[in-house]
């Protein structure tokens, strides 16, 4: 009887032919290769050698507002798993109530109460528990359990995207500051060529076409140098409001003395382990897990659902009685719900369902995919950079030797100061494109740190594989 009744409502033809990715479906051979290297520490920062960096990571994660938004999302999702979990368990509550009323003489209510006032007195210990035979309460808490474990894993990500962003703004700074010491170093020289200059032009040896034009050059790296300043000011006040502080805890850092880092090697087996120690990965997965769950529940809704309930109480009028055996009072029965038609909400409800799982997988899919190419574009990155810095270093080391000798050529004469100036110009590209190739490898090292999870490695209950839904 009751499969022909819930026949009425049913779900027929309502499924979805969505799955995950499985990483190792993809081909990284190359582009991510197995190096025998280590993942990323918690303290992965600590790399640079830097102690600064290090407490303005730390300070970041322990006052910003972005974070504290984090944490909210999973104090709720908590309560959330919490009220579904009661929903499991049986209920039980116990009232009383008194009340003053006068009774009609012309009811059913017999004498002596009829036309008199008496007061009622009730106290009662009621219990009630679904039967859930069909699974929806434990489905609804499977759902509230993996969407809390979404909510931590998101936490994560934004912890990880905070302190990355810290030290790369940090970083920055670094290379600012090193650009400031080629901008200092251009203005001496060119105050150099100033002076030399005045003294051939008071010789006779050049004009004051060269003396205003040295001077030119000098009031143009003096104003590149004012510029590097104010982008130094900038970063500053960029690393403070990260710290979740003002402008002013941003003047309070002292210049950045990073180093190197460690030797960039891949872990091995890295597609199939990337899905648990990047945060948003698992996060995608565990809302894919509560998709599921939110089926099942939505799939109990087409069966019946059953209710006990039981109630024992006093109830007399006056108190003389109140006590007595004979005002006991007691019920106990069971309730039944059952969807014959609800013109189509259930079946739109459950496609609704599908929906957000169908969804929720191609998020997982699309994070997957850009987990993997951010760890291949960093690494390509990181080993085109030394490659060019290879070059940038001979590069460098050639200019600043020919600036070396134009200047001693021209202050002896032999040359003009057109060779000086080109030999300036080259010399000052040179040192900043091997500077800056410096810093934006260690942009790059923090980056793939980032990228392979920060050292984040999921500890919450195994995760389903979302397979094929019928």
């Amino acid at each position: 009887m009751v499969a022909v009744l819930a026949g009425c409502a049913n779900y027929a033809g309502i499924k979805s032919d969505k799955h995950i990715a499985d990483a190792a479906a993809y081909t990284t051979t190359q582009s991510i290769p197995a190096e025998q290297g280590r993942w990323p520490s918690v303290d992965w920062a600590d790399q640079f050698g830097d102690a600064q960096l290090k407490t303005l990571i730390a300070e970041a994660l322990q006052g910003s507002p972005s974070l504290e938004k984090a944490r909210a999302r999973v104090a709720a999702a908590t309560a959330f798993s919490e009220s579904a979990n009661a929903n499991t368990l049986p209920q039980v509550g116990a009232g009383y109530s008194w009340t003053r009323q006068r009774y009609s003489e012309s009811t059913l209510v017999p004498p002596p109460f009829a036309g008199s006032w008496q007061s009622e007195n009730k106290a009662f210990i009621n219990a009630s528990y679904e039967l859930d035979l069909w699974g929806k309460n434990r489905e609804a808490l499977r759902s509230a359990i993996s969407a809390l474990h979404a909510s931590e894993a998101e936490s994560e990500q934004v912890k990880l995207t905070l302190s990355s962003a810290v030290a790369r703004a940090y970083n920055e700074l670094a290379r600012l500051y090193a650009l400031h010491d080629i901008a200092q170093d251009e203005v001496k020289q060119r105050r150099e060529v100033l002076r030399v200059t005045g003294g051939r032009v008071t010789m006779g040896l050049d004009t004051e076409v060269e003396k205003r034009t040295a001077e030119a050059n000098l009031a143009a790296s003096e104003v590149a140098l004012a510029a590097l300043d104010g982008s130094i000011q900038r970063t500053r006040y960029q690393l403070g409001a990260l710290l979740g502080q003002g402008p002013d805890r941003g003047m309070a850092i002292a210049r950045p003395a990073l180093g190197t880092g460690d030797e960039v090697r891949l872990p091995d087996n890295l597609p199939a382990d990337l899905i648990s120690r990047r945060p948003d990965l698992v996060a995608a997965r565990w809302r894919v897990d509560a998709t599921l769950h939110d089926i099942k529940v939505a799939k109990a809704e087409f069966y019946p659902d059953i209710n006990l309930g039981a109630m024992i109480g006093l109830d007399a009028f006056g108190w003389s009685r109140f006590l007595h055996a004979a005002s006991r009072t007691a019920s106990a029965g069971a309730a039944i719900h059952l969807p014959i038609f609800d013109g189509g909400a259930l079946r739109a409800q459950l496609k609704g369902r599908y929906a957000e799982f169908d969804f929720a997988v191609a998020n997982y899919n699309e994070t997957l995919v850009n987990a993997l190419t951010d760890v291949a574009t960093q690494l390509a990155d990181i080993r085109s950079i030394d490659t060019q810095i290879d070059s940038a270093v001979r590069t460098d080391t050639a200019a600043q030797r020919a600036l070396t000798l134009a200047l001693a050529q021209y202050k002896a004469g032999l040359t003009t100061q057109l060779t000086v100036l080109n030999a300036q110009t080259n010399a000052l590209r040179s040192s900043q494109v091997l500077a800056n190739l410096r810093m934006t490898r260690r942009d790059r090292k923090i980056a793939l740190a980032a990228a392979l999870g920060g050292g984040y490695t999921d500890t919450s209950d195994s995760i389903r594989q979302a397979a094929l839904i019928r």
